[in-house]
């Protein structure tokens, strides 16, 4: 079982003059279930090396269980900070993919073509794709076989506009991810705001907020191992 994780390469938080990039948790979690799944896990990025990590994902009032064990886990920091260029990336080579979130991946990723080219291969191919928060608003210019929005007419959720509302971006990431899920004629849903919520539609598998990290991560892995027996 080889799983890929594409991370943001954007630290810019519009024209905040903050930073920005990857939610720990989103990162963090998944990747632990997925070593304790026996999975290979690849990490890979837009410009490769050390992505850059959301430093508000990293206080106190954001850590889990799972990011203070990666702080303190030398080898899982080797791994991120050496991350594969997601131009060199083959759909071929892997199982599955899965996109953590932050607000980075709404500037660089949703707009990358080596993203938007790997997430259209697996899914051709028949591979499950699995994307988290913010993730989903990659998913932007994704386009099926036939040439429509990917999203269109699948169960998808992704971060609300009322929980960027509450983070107070509203009015700085370049869209809102619910907003854009809808738009694209995805069948969204979601539950009250920061409660875990996973939903797939067939090889699309997608959460809400970086506490449906978990969540997000075990669907994947259990459509795995049911492709596996099958």
């Amino acid at each position: 079982m080889k799983i890929l994780m594409v991370l943001t390469s954007h630290d810019e938080l519009g024209n905040t003059g903050k930073k920005t990039g990857f939610w720990l948790e989103e990162f963090a979690a998944p990747y632990y279930a997925f070593l304790k799944a026996g999975a290979d896990v690849t990490v890979a990025s837009p410009k490769g090396g050390q992505p850059p990590l959301d430093p508000k994902s990293d206080e106190p009032d954001f850590q889990t269980a799972e990011t203070r064990r990666f702080n303190a886990d030398a080898a899982a920091q080797k791994v991120l900070s050496n991350t594969v260029q997601l131009s060199t990336v083959r759909e071929s080579d892997f199982d599955a993919v899965f996109y953590p979130g932050g607000h980075g991946p709404l500037w660089d990723l949703a707009e990358d073509k080596h993203s938007i080219g790997l997430i259209e291969s697996m899914y051709a191919a028949g591979k499950p794709i699995a994307f988290v928060c913010h993730a989903p608003g990659v998913l932007c210019h994704v386009k099926s076989a036939d040439g429509k929005p990917l999203v269109a007419g699948k169960k998808v959720t992704g971060f609300t506009n009322s929980e960027e509302d509450a983070v107070g971006l509203t009015n700085i990431v370049p869209f809102l991810v619910e907003d854009m899920l809808k738009s694209e004629g995805g069948l969204y849903s979601k539950v009250d705001d920061w409660q875990s919520y996973a939903v797939q539609d067939g090889l699309l598998i997608t959460g809400q907020n970086p506490g449906s990290s978990v969540a997000t991560a075990g669907v994947l892995i259990s459509t795995l191992d049911a492709a596996s027996k099958a």
